[in-house]
Formats: C-alpha cells, sequence, structure tokens
C-alpha cells in the first residue's frame, strides 16, 4: 500500500497525541504510587489530601493511637507520618476469634506540589483524626519590586 505526505502528517500527529496521553498516564500513576507509598512491613492508614488557596490539609485515620505515638515529618517534597499502633487486647480474652484491625507501625507518605511555609505547619490529632494544615507559600512571581538605583562614586 502505497502511503501519501498527507497519511504521514496524519499519523504523526496522532503518535503525538497518543505519546502525550501515554506521557500523562505515567505521571499519574507515579503520583499514585507515592500517595500509597510507606515503609516495608508497615500498614497504611487512609488519608484525605485537601486544598484551599491559602493552605494544603491532610488528614489521616489514626484510631486508637495517641500523639506520643505519631511522628509527622516534613520535607520540601513530601509530609510523612509514621508511627506505631500498640495492640490491646481487652482484659480476660484468651484468643481472639476475629481481628480485623491494624496494629503496629504505620507509615505514609504524601508527595507535596505546593511550596509551603513549614513555619506555620501544624499538625492536631483529635478523636483518631490527625489534621495536618501546611499553609502554602505566597506566590510572588509577577509582583514588582522596585530597587534604587545609586549613583557611582568616581574615584
Amino acid at each position: 500500500m502505497k502511503r501519501t505526505l498527507h497519511a504521514t502528517i496524519f499519523d504523526r500527529a496522532e503518535l503525538e497525541r497518543l505519546r502525550g496521553r501515554v506521557g500523562r498516564l505515567f505521571v499519574a500513576l507515579q503520583e499514585a504510587s507515592e500517595m500509597v507509598a510507606g515503609e516495608a512491613g508497615a500498614w497504611l492508614p487512609p488519608v484525605d489530601l485537601c486544598e484551599s488557596e491559602s493552605c494544603v490539609t491532610v488528614s489521616v485515620e489514626l484510631p486508637g493511637v495517641r500523639a506520643e505515638q505519631v511522628e509527622v515529618v516534613l520535607t520540601n517534597e513530601h509530609l510523612k507520618v509514621r508511627g506505631r499502633k500498640r495492640k490491646g487486647a481487652p482484659r480476660g480474652v484468651i484468643s481472639h476469634l476475629c481481628s480485623e484491625r491494624s496494629f503496629g507501625q504505620f507509615a505514609r507518605t504524601v508527595p507535596l506540589r505546593w511550596p509551603i511555609r513549614k513555619d506555620g505547619a501544624t499538625a492536631e490529632l483529635k478523636d483518631g483524626l490527625l489534621t495536618v494544615r501546611l499553609p502554602k507559600l505566597e506566590d510572588r512571581r509577577g509582583v514588582e519590586h522596585r530597587i534604587e538605583v545609586k549613583e557611582s562614586e568616581k574615584p
């Protein structure tokens, strides 16, 4: 079958669109894998990530965990939440008939796409819900700042 110039150009455009879609799919897959990233052997607590104009809020479900059992670490690229939930069997129980709750080490790493003002970050644990508030850095791009020009003194 003979190919024409028109068909070749069309095929290139289609291939470029397909390449772009595949590239976006890989980026989405990478972001999704970072959202579920944890440490080996650790359980992954559920996370909600919300954004407002001025703040990013990360909510992590940690039922039965106390504040001293949680470590929250903020880097330029990630928020890391990790710790240990201790197993507490009721008194007098000889053996478990059913155990569906998670115990032991937990870890969750949340990728951050925003520049964060680290000095304003807060974390609060209340009723089994850890809420981390991360204020965004104000975007200063496009803001003009005048610089005074001084006359140089001649030697």
